[in-house]
């Protein structure tokens, strides 16, 4: 289970779909430091059923008790999310998005109007950054500008700011620019 750190009001969140050993040796920065939390893929991920569990249930939880069960209450203590991900037809590849698809526990079933539109209530009185990293050789500038518009998108879902949606051509390209 993923287990906020305690002691630590607000960490650097970083959720990346990249396999040892090459994320081992790009996010050497973050490994250890404090303040850092590294989500990975250690394959026990399942995927959001749509249940409203996480609302009912176990407010604040997903009931899916796996490693990322408590990413709400994981992103309440973050003061920058960052996603580094392959740029899948102008999303994130299937690992990064299904970790934000069970970030929904940070939202709250009720609804509010926010830029003109209607979008969940926000659980907790927090706000981070969002911070979006994609790799991809070959992407056009329709899936970066769709990227970019989705990265967008979920910054006003999760009522939080971006600070800045980059595209690299291959994951070695991101080395030391967290």
């Amino acid at each position: 289970m993923v287990v906020p750190l305690k002691g630590v009001d607000f960490v650097k969140l970083l959720i990346h779909d990249l396999r040892p050993p090459r994320s081992e040796r790009l996010f050497q920065e973050c490994t250890g430091k404090n303040g850092w939390y590294v989500i990975s893929d250690n394959g026990s991920i399942r995927p959001c059923t749509g249940c409203f569990g996480c609302w009912v249930r176990t407010p604040g939880a997903c009931i899916l008790r796996d490693s990322y069960s408590e990413m709400g209450r994981l992103l309440s203590q973050s003061e920058e999310v960052v996603l580094v991900s392959r740029c899948c037809w102008g999303a994130p590849g299937p690992f990064v998005k299904n970790v934000l698809d069970r970030s929904l526990p940070y939202l709250h079933p009720f609804f509010t109007i926010r830029n003109n539109e209607m979008h969940h209530r926000l659980r907790y009185d927090h706000h981070f950054a969002l911070s979006a990293l994609f790799y991809g050789k070959g992407l056009s500038e329709e899936e970066m500008e769709t990227a970019s518009d989705w990265v967008h998108a979920v910054a006003v879902n999760f009522g939080c700011t971006v600070r800045r949606v980059e595209f690299r051509e291959t994951p070695e390209e991101l080395e030391g620019i967290l």
